[in-house]
């Protein structure tokens, strides 16, 4: 997959890294082949960040035309419209097929090029009303992490580009190759992209007390009934104590936060065993095949048959290149 990224005078160093970060470790760890990432300017000019940094040997604009994934991980604080040159790039680029991301404030030139109108975008929370006055025709959802359509994917500010990168990871290469990425770069391998960009407290990079060690002892324990009783029995608190401390802490609640992590493993069952999709439901925690599969189309929108079928088959291509 080719991969374009665009920088900008005074670009923040962060969100530029952010993209590269990830779709570089693909490259390094050699989960794919045929991944390369390019930085482009306007017009192939040397750019400086905003803490200094000078950027130069960078693409011009001509990079974009043969992306298959077009990236904006910011825009400029003063939120300029995007000259006519821009966004005539971006429609172009999402005409043949490419799909256009806006990361953080990268949303503006996406939802000024009209690729995502009447439907819903993800920005930096403090600039979500910006964006729905200025683009009507967006539905901003301004607390989201990520959304993605497809052909188009938006996400909020700073560490939720992240995120975003590795659902892209994740989407075409699968959840194995998004948690290698994840566990070399020490970040979460997953969070869902509905989840609310910013919580009650800080949100800590390893969980730690009694709500750490019962998501640590949960993860091992997939396959139990995990109910918000037992839970919190498990964390010496009473269920309502339990469940507002488990919100402040991951942002989700005990039941969606179980159910999420289930089907993590399961993907990843899927992509790495040969077993049998009922024995994968049960180790899962699953009451039932049927239960399974239900969860698992309504939140990935295939089927677990369909979804081993894509990476499998995916996987053996891989190899065949390879050898």
């Amino acid at each position: 997959m080719r991969i374009a990224v665009h920088a900008f005078e005074k670009i923040t160093a962060f969100h530029l890294a952010a993209p590269l970060l990830v779709f570089g470790e693909v490259s390094r760890q050699g989960l794919a082949t045929g991944w390369s990432t390019t930085v482009w300017s306007a017009h192939g000019c040397p750019v400086r960040t905003e803490e200094g940094i000078v950027i130069d040997d960078l693409a011009g604009a001509g990079a974009a035309d043969s992306a298959d994934l077009l990236v904006f991980p910011s825009w400029p604080d003063d939120f300029p419209e995007p000259d006519e040159r821009l966004v005539g790039l971006i429609r172009a680029a999402h005409e043949r097929g490419a799909v256009i991301a806006g990361l953080c404030l990268g949303a503006f030139p996406v939802a000024a090029s009209g690729v995502i109108d009447n439907r819903a975008a993800a920005t930096h929370w403090a600039a979500a009303s910006r964006l729905s006055e200025r683009y009507p025709a967006v539905d901003v959802r301004a607390d989201a992490l990520y959304l993605d359509h497809g052909d188009v994917l938006t996400s909020a500010g700073t560490a939720s580009a992240l995120d975003a990168c590795l659902h892209v990871v994740r989407t075409r290469l699968g959840s194995a190759a998004a948690a290698a990425v994840a566990r070399h770069l020490v970040i979460a391998p997953h969070r869902e992209g509905d989840q609310a960009q910013y919580i009650d407290r800080p949100v800590l990079g390893h969980a730690t007390g009694p709500i750490g060690e019962t998501i640590e002892w949960a993860l091992a324990h997939l396959d139990q009934r995990l109910s918000v009783d037992a839970m919190a029995a498990r964390a010496r608190m009473s269920p309502r104590n339990f469940s507002r401390r488990f919100h402040e802490t991951t942002g989700m609640s005990p039941a969606r936060w179980v159910l999420t992590r289930r089907l993590d493993e399961a993907r990843r069952l899927l992509e790495t065993t040969t077993w049998p999709v009922s024995r994968i439901a049960e180790v899962c925690g699953f009451a039932s095949t049927v239960t399974f599969r239900q969860n698992f189309v309504a939140h990935y929108a295939t089927t677990p048959t369909s979804y081993r079928y894509r990476f499998t088959d995916r996987g053996d291509q891989e190899a065949r290149r390879l050898a």
